[in-house]
């Protein structure tokens, strides 16, 4: 089973990334961890880490720039291999360049139900407003604080009498159980096929006069009122593949790129030999390359005069 490596990053204790670090000990679980980091060498989650056997790094960001220190973090996270990083307690804010680096790649475990108490005290300005429910979420780290897309949220009710701290405690065991399962989600929904559709669908529609309908089964790609230049199959015919099937200028250039990629260009069954098939669920899909590829393809069934709008768009 191929496991997601992922970086935490944390700056005390590191209880969330402890309960990453045990959800990731089961066989079944999508991502295993390849690094802790700390913003200080004494944080004590930098020793449970280590005893666990994971690799670790621990340095002072005192007397060194935002923008140098998350250079030195970034680069540990490299080196160590990680594709995705999860901010547990991690008490910096983060420099432009470091969110830029990992976009769309980095969590956070927030213990508010955002868009609600972004920052600190989030549990005592719940209880201050008399909120029935405080929570957790996490979401995707955005320049902006707390403010990225939610992946997911716990509710957790507020009792009568309670304090930040008794609060806190209980959203705590909610957070543990959050984080750990959303990051499974999240890792894995590059092969999951509503995502993969949305994604092809983001990038066909955006063409000229594009439109989609269901055609053999199977939601696919066209010129409004004209020839259809894509098609998203998942499991077409019982092949287990989920894919985009796109034209391509002549049979020779399927049989080139299935030469150069044969496990990620294939011939489509039931297709003639002008379509050739990208496939979408090996992980590592290069979107900008399947953008192009829509785009090839929307040119070969296009109109001339329409063509022609598209070639006087681009100059500009």
């Amino acid at each position: 089973m191929h496991k997601a490596k992922v970086g935490v990053l944390i700056s005390g204790r590191g209880s969330n990334m402890a309960a990453l670090l045990y959800a990731a000990k089961a066989q079944d679980c999508p991502y295993e961890i390849v690094l802790v980091a700390a913003n200080d060498p004494q944080a004590p989650g930098l020793s449970l880490a280590a005893a666990e056997g994971i690799a670790t790094f621990g340095q002072s960001h005192k007397s060194l720039k935002r923008a140098e220190f998350d250079q030195i973090i970034d680069a540990q996270l490299r080196a160590a291999g990680a594709q995705y990083v999860a901010l547990a307690g991690y008490m910096r804010l983060l420099s432009p360049a470091f969110v830029s680096a990992w976009e769309n790649r980095m969590l956070n475990i927030h213990p508010s139900l955002l868009p609600k108490y972004k920052g600190l005290d989030t549990h005592q300005r719940a209880i201050d407003a008399g909120d029935s429910h405080a929570g957790c979420s996490v979401h995707i780290v955005t320049a902006e604080l707390d403010d990225g897309p939610v992946l997911g949220q716990t509710p957790v009710a507020i009792l009568p009498g309670d304090t930040q701290d008794s609060l806190a405690a209980r959203i705590l065991i909610a957070e543990h159980q959050l984080y750990s399962r959303t990051l499974a989600d999240f890792v894995t929904r590059e092969r999951q096929p509503d995502w993969l559709l949305g994604k092809v669908r983001e990038a066909a529609l955006a063409l000229p006069q594009a439109d989609e309908i269901v055609s053999h089964g199977m939601p696919c790609f066209g010129i409004v009122k004209g020839k259809k230049f894509a098609y998203f199959t998942r499991d077409h015919h019982g092949d287990g593949i989920i894919a985009v099937l796109v034209k391509t200028t002549a049979p020779e250039e399927q049989a080139t790129l299935m030469e150069a990629d044969p496990d990620r260009y294939y011939r489509p069954a039931y297709f003639g030999a002008e379509w050739v098939g990208i496939r979408l669920d090996l992980g590592d899909t290069d979107w900008d390359h399947v953008a192009e590829r829509l785009r090839s393809s929307w040119r070969q069934v296009a109109p001339k005069k329409l063509m022609g709008l598209m070639d006087i768009a681009d100059e500009f």
